[in-house]
């Protein structure tokens, strides 16, 4: 019997999507599909995805995991073993919008369909298939997991303490971002398709998807290779204190950026003497004295709790914040009033799960649902078909070789990384994006020294990550705080699509470009706010950046050992996440857009984005009451699995024995033909009561080892493993130059450079980059001219009274300006 279920007629409720194999990232995909309406079907064999049985498990014996990835669709049983499976299951691809293919990760005992035909037949059918590396390269064939992935992708490395081994996180960090790459190229292809195109077929590589997290300290290797290395738990470069702290009561994320951040800490906690230090005033300098000044501060913060802190913080503009455990986030009403946390069912259990972070306030997410028992149906009323793969091509169909994004217009008012990942995933994909800076207050990324002879020198042009997520862009600049460059900005949004800002929630309101002048300007308007916390948070106030996000979201109480603090696993991991969190928000809101004309305003709160990671167990908590158990570099499901040392200096490898027959290849290379044959060894939970005998043993082979030998001798018998490479590795690793996924660009002040690639593909080889990233106010003339009309006079008296420029203004320049601008 369906159960009933209460969704809104949501934007892709005209959508019908087939799952097929099984993945975290195609089910994550899927899910976002669901989230907003359309209906999924699953395919699964009779005994179910093999993803029902992933660690954590509820007490009634129901995967976590399973339940987050898949609540909201319906599950159709197609048995390979059934004369008629073929022909049904071509049925089924042939009636639906969206195919989404998880076969190459596991085929679940998915029977193979002639998908070429299949796909003549239905020209508008939209297609993505997803693996774990493309279907070429020397890594194509590997067998893998989440952490082996993630430690090819120069995620691990840097994680744990100083001495080793790097400290890896739970699994499905790969699911969540492929899953969300995976959407942003399925729903750009139904965009295209509304403007007359034809269906889309898509490759998505998880390890590539894996590099959106890399890509920042790949680029910073270039000339910093020498001190981007794993320094300690809780401890990143380029920034210190950026770690979490324990308090009175509870644990403290702190990050210090700025010199103003520093001080301000410092005067909170009464040490003076650190204020003053003139050497401690930039954080990669305190770094080098960690231990000193944390021996300082640290019983300091142990005076008063996190949440008193937390509150100080908020006074002092110093990034700050609590790191809730799972009952705390269960327990924060904001969040569920959100629909962050949001009630799932499945079978007898219910409890409570991550939603949608995309946060359309006009057409909102599903909020919450029910997992289907293997072939069940959910009943969802109100849906209404519009597409259908076997539409025929339209006789205006527009030309195939187009970008899907193409004729789409941004304008984007971001910085740093998450916002510019957004626009630089919409331009990638052939959406106009008009970067909007200003020569008084340019993008941070471009470094934020104003000392004259770093911007006679032009530094603020030679920064490879400004660079990296800037590309395909055009650049102009605005002073938004002077009327004459709001009223350009005002122009130009009345001829955009798109909006995006990640500015603190009250900048634009207080420059009068809030959404409802916006809005007021361009009905059809959507428009993006990607804050920390949500416009309208009791957190509103509190300075954010992406390792203040994962110290918010909870997920670093689930990593690390069962007796040591919460443990960071990046940097800045809500940068990058909140990025294709907020592209993927864009295009829900213009497909609707699309539709009917109505544009609206996107709350994205880019904590709540973090969320996700921890699902499991925050259901676990909820059902059982249950606090998660963190193992280390252990595995709740996979023994053995674990990092290992191997020979040459900090050289690690991760290896996983996922199953029994796994397990006995791995025994006999490691040369213990006696566990290979003892069948009481099969299951994991037999091999726990010897896991520290075989990790001895695993950890004596590969230390004998060169790290990439360890690594094609576990390939070769087909074990799991990934060694754990430094994000520099990345620029030579093999798998990526034989996909030719680093790509070269040429800029003016820094020259040819590398430029990583979309994981998603249409074809064999990745989406060119088009152009470099722009040089300051590089394409004011363009812009102006072209699209608001203004004449060569009215430019050049736009540079003359510093409304636009082409230099950025050094300190003394800017305060004098404003001094002008105030009398």
């Amino acid at each position: 019997m369906a159960k009933e279920i209460e969704l809104s007629s949501g934007v892709l409720s005209h959508l019908r999507v087939i799952e097929i194999g099984s993945s975290a990232a195609t089910s994550y995909c899927a899910r976002l599909f669901a989230d907003f309406g359309a209906d999924v079907q699953k395919i699964e064999p009779p005994v179910g995805d093999p993803l029902r049985s992933s660690a954590p498990l509820t007490p009634g014996g129901q995967s976590a995991w399973f339940a987050f990835l898949n609540f909201n669709k319906s599950s159709v049983i197609v048995d390979a073993n059934d004369p008629g499976a073929i022909m049904r299951l071509t049925s089924l691809v042939e009636d639906c919008d969206i195919l989404i293919d998880g076969r190459d990760v596991d085929s679940a005992g998915c029977p193979s369909i002639d998908l070429a035909a299949v796909r003549q037949r239905c020209p508008n059918l939209i297609y993505l298939a997803a693996n774990w590396f493309g279907h070429d390269g020397p890594y194509a064939g590997f067998a893998a997991t989440d952490s082996t992935v993630r430690a090819l992708a120069g995620l691990v490395k840097l994680v744990g303490p100083t001495e080793g081994p790097p400290v890896h996180a739970p699994d499905f960090q790969t699911g969540v971002l492929s899953g969300l790459w995976g959407f942003i190229a399925a729903l750009s292809s139904v965009l295209a398709l509304m403007e007359g195109g034809v269906g889309r077929s898509w490759s998505l590589s998880i390890f590539e998807s894996s590099l959106t997290a890399s890509e920042y300290l790949m680029s910073e290797s270039v000339a910093r290779a020498d001190v981007i290395r794993r320094m300690g738990i809780n401890r990143f470069w380029p920034g210190f204190p950026l770690g979490i702290y324990e308090t009175k009561d509870g644990w403290l994320g702190v990050t210090t950026v700025t010199p103003a951040q520093w001080w301000a800490f410092c005067d909170m906690l009464g040490l003076s003497q650190l204020r003053d230090d003139p050497k401690l005033v930039l954080g990669k300098d305190r770094l080098l004295d960690a231990e000193r000044i944390e021996r300082q501060f640290m019983p300091k913060l142990k005076e008063r709790t996190a949440r008193e802190w937390f509150a100080e913080g908020i006074k002092r503009k110093i990034p700050m914040v609590p790191v809730p455990t799972m009952s705390d986030l269960l327990g924060d009403a904001e969040k569920r009033a959100r629909g962050a946390i949001v009630p799932v069912r499945f079978g007898k259990e219910e409890g409570m799960t991550a939603g949608s972070t995309q946060r359309l306030t006009l057409t909102p997410p599903c909020r919450g649902g029910n997992v289907p028992d293997p072939g069940e149906q959910q009943a969802i009323a109100n849906r209404q078909r519009r597409m259908g793969g076997r539409r025929s091509p339209s006789s205006t169909s527009i030309d195939t070789g187009r970008q899907p994004l193409h004729g789409t217009r941004v304008v984007d008012f971001s910085m740093g990384w998450a916002g510019p990942l957004c626009t630089r995933t919409l331009a990638d994909l052939g959406a106009e994006v008009i970067k909007v800076e200003a020569v008084q207050y340019p993008d941070w990324w471009r470094g934020v020294d104003r000392r004259p002879a770093y911007v006679e020198s032009q530094m603020y042009e030679k920064s490879l990550r400004f660079c990296i997520m800037n590309r395909n862009k055009r650049g102009i600049t605005l002073d938004l705080t002077r009327p004459q460059g709001r009223a350009l900005a005002k122009r130009l949004v009345a001829k955009a699509d798109i909006v995006v800002s990640n500015y603190s929630v009250d900048v634009l309101p207080k420059l009068g470009l809030g959404y409802d002048v916006l809005k007021s300007l361009n009905p059809g308007l959507v428009v993006m706010s990607m804050s920390a916390f949500g416009t309208n948070s009791i957190y509103r106030e509190c300075r954010a950046y992406g390792s203040t996000l994962e110290q918010g979201s909870g997920y670093p109480g689930l990593v690390g050992s069962r007796d040591g603090p919460p443990v960071m696993s990046h940097t800045a991991f809500g940068d990058p996440v909140g990025g294709l969190n907020g592209c993927a928000a864009v295009l829900l809101a213009l497909v609707h857009a699309r539709s009917t004309g109505q544009g609206q305003f996107i709350d994205l709160a880019q904590v709540e984005c973090m969320i996700p990671f921890a699902a499991p167990w925050i259901t676990i908590q909820s059902i059982g009451g249950t606090a998660p158990i963190r193992y280390g570099n252990r595995h709740p499901q996979f023994v053995p699995h674990g990092c290992f040392r191997c020979a040459g200096e900090d050289s690690w490898i991760i290896l996983a024995a996922t199953d029994a027959d796994m397990w006995r290849r791995l025994a006999l290379l490691i040369s213990r033909p006696d566990w290979a044959v003892d069948v009481s060894l099969s299951s994991a939970e037999a091999r726990r009561s010897i896991e520290n005998d075989i990790e001895r043993v695993i950890a004596a082979w590969t230390l004998t080892r060169d790290a990439d030998e360890a690594m094609s001798e576990l390939q070769a018998v087909e074990v799991a493993a990934g060694v754990a490479r430094m994000p520099i590795d990345l620029l030579n690793d093999l798998q990526l130059k034989s996909r030719e996924f680093l790509q070269e660009a040429e800029r003016a002040f820094i020259g040819r450079h590398v430029q990583p690639s979309m994981p998603i593909r249409e074809e064999a080889k990745p989406f060119a980059i088009r152009t470099a990233a722009p040089t300051l106010g590089e394409h004011n003339g363009d812009v102006l001219s072209r699209i608001l009309g203004l004449s060569e006079a009215d430019i050049a008296q736009l540079m003359r009274d510093n409304i636009i420029g082409t230099e950025m203004l050094p300190e003394g320049d800017l305060t004098k300006a404003m001094r002008g601008w105030s009398s």
